[in-house]
C-alpha cells in the first residue's frame, strides 16, 4: 500500500533539533592535567544506576522529540488513484409485491414452518445477482397496487441490499393474512415506468430492467404495452420474469382457528403480457417454476449483460500518525522522570 507524509515540510523541525542534538551529547574539552590530583577523593570504579540514567537521558530525549517530528508530518497510507476498467451497466429491479407473492409454491416444502414465500425466494436471488455485479449502477423499484422507488439508481450495494432487505407486501396484518384489497392488485405498467424514469438520466451505454411480476396487470395508469414502448424508445431492455403457477393454484400461509395452516388459492398469471415487453425492448422472458430455475435465470442475464467502462478509483488516506505521537510523548515522559531520578531536578 503506498505511504506519504502529509506535511513533510514539518521536516524542518529536525534542522534545529539536530543543532540542539549536537549541543547537548557533544563531549566538552577537558584538561589534559591538572596541577593536583587528591586521588584520595576520587570514587571507586563501578556500575552507578543514577550516572548510568543521566547520561541516558538526551539520548531519549532527543528520541522522543524526533518522533513528535514524524508525527507532525502525518505519515499516511492511502489507495492511489488511478484509470481502471469494468464491467459496469445501469439495473433497474423491478419487483411485484403484489399479495399473491405471499404464495409458498416455490419453496420445497410449502408445509414447512421456516417454508419461503414467493417474495423471500426472489429477494434472496436479487442478492446474489448483485453481489455479483459489484461495479453495476443499481435501482430498486416495487409495484402492487402502485408503483414505488426503494432506492435510487446507486453503487453503494451494501444500502442497497439493505433496502431490498426491508421489501415486504405492504398491508400483511401481524398473522400475514390477507392484505388490503388494492394491494391485491398489480401495475405492472407503473413499476416498469418508474424503472425507466429512475434509469434515464444514467450516462451508462448498457440499460436494463429486470422486471419480475407473478399475475395480471389489472391496476395502475400506465398500460404495459404503453411502458414496454416508453422503454424501447430510451434504449432499454427488459427482461421479464414470470414467476406463476401453471395450473392457476398456489398454496398460502394462514391462520385457522388461531393455528397457522396452509390452503390452496386462486391465482391469476399472464405470461402473454410479459413475453410482449420483453418482445418490445429486445429483451427476453423467463417462466420460473421452482427456486433453482430462477437462479439459472438470475445467472444467465448475469452472462448477458457486460459493458467495458472506464471508471476512477480515488484515493482513501488513512492516518498514521498516532503512533509516534504516543511514542514520542512516552518517551518524552519517560526522560523527564530519568532526570528526576538521576539529578532531582526537571530538565
Amino acid at each position: 500500500m503506498p505511504f506519504r507524509f502529509a506535511t513533510p515540510w514539518a521536516f524542518l523541525l529536525l534542522l534545529p533539533l539536530a543543532f540542539a542534538a549536537w549541543r547537548l551529547l557533544r563531549r566538552p574539552k577537558r584538561p589534559r592535567a591538572v596541577p593536583f590530583a587528591p586521588v584520595a577523593f576520587i570514587p571507586s570504579g563501578g556500575f552507578s544506576l543514577r550516572a548510568t540514567l543521566a547520561r541516558a537521558t538526551p539520548f531519549v530525549i532527543v528520541a522522543a522529540l524526533a518522533l513528535l517530528v514524524i508525527a507532525a508530518a502525518r505519515p499516511q497510507t492511502f489507495l492511489s488513484r488511478e484509470r481502471r476498467s469494468a464491467n459496469a451497466i445501469a439495473i433497474a429491479m423491478a419487483v411485484d409485491v403484489s399479495g399473491s407473492m405471499m404464495a409458498l409454491d416455490l419453496a420445497g416444502d410449502p408445509n414447512a414452518d421456516d417454508a419461503p414465500t414467493r417474495l423471500d425466494v426472489v429477494k434472496d436471488e436479487f442478492a446474489s445477482f448483485i453481489s455479483r455485479r459489484p461495479d453495476d449502477l443499481v435501482t430498486l423499484v416495487t409495484f402492487g397496487g402502485y408503483a414505488s422507488t426503494r432506492s435510487p439508481l446507486t453503487a453503494d450495494h451494501r444500502a442497497l441490499l439493505q433496502y431490498l432487505k426491508a421489501v415486504s407486501v405492504p398491508g400483511l396484518d401481524e398473522d400475514d393474512g390477507p392484505v388490503a384489497a388494492d394491494e391485491a392488485m398489480t401495475a405492472v405498467g407503473d413499476g416498469l415506468v418508474t424503472a425507466c424514469a429512475r434509469l434515464q438520466e444514467c450516462d451508462l451505454a448498457t440499460k436494463i430492467v429486470v422486471l419480475l411480476s407473478d399475475g395480471v396487470s389489472n391496476a395502475g395508469v400506465v398500460q404495459p404495452a404503453k411502458a414496454a414502448a416508453i422503454a424501447a424508445e430510451l434504449g432499454i431492455k427488459v427482461y421479464a420474469i414470470g414467476v406463476g403457477s401453471r395450473n392457476g393454484v398456489a398454496p398460502f400461509r394462514t391462520v385457522r382457528f388461531g393455528r397457522p395452516a396452509v390452503v390452496a388459492g386462486r391465482v391469476e398469471f399472464d405470461e402473454a403480457e410479459l413475453k410482449g415487453i420483453a418482445s418490445t425492448t429486445g429483451g427476453r422472458y423467463y417462466s420460473v417454476s421452482d427456486r433453482s430455475e430462477l437462479d439459472d435465470i438470475m445467472r444467465e442475464i448475469d452472462a448477458l449483460e457486460k459493458t467495458r467502462v472506464e471508471s476512477d478509483v480515488f484515493n482513501n488516506y488513512t492516518e498514521r500518525f498516532v503512533t509516534p505521537l504516543l511514542a514520542g510523548a512516552f518517551l518524552l515522559a519517560l526522560a523527564v522522570a530519568m532526570n528526576l531520578f538521576a539529578v532531582r531536578r526537571p530538565i
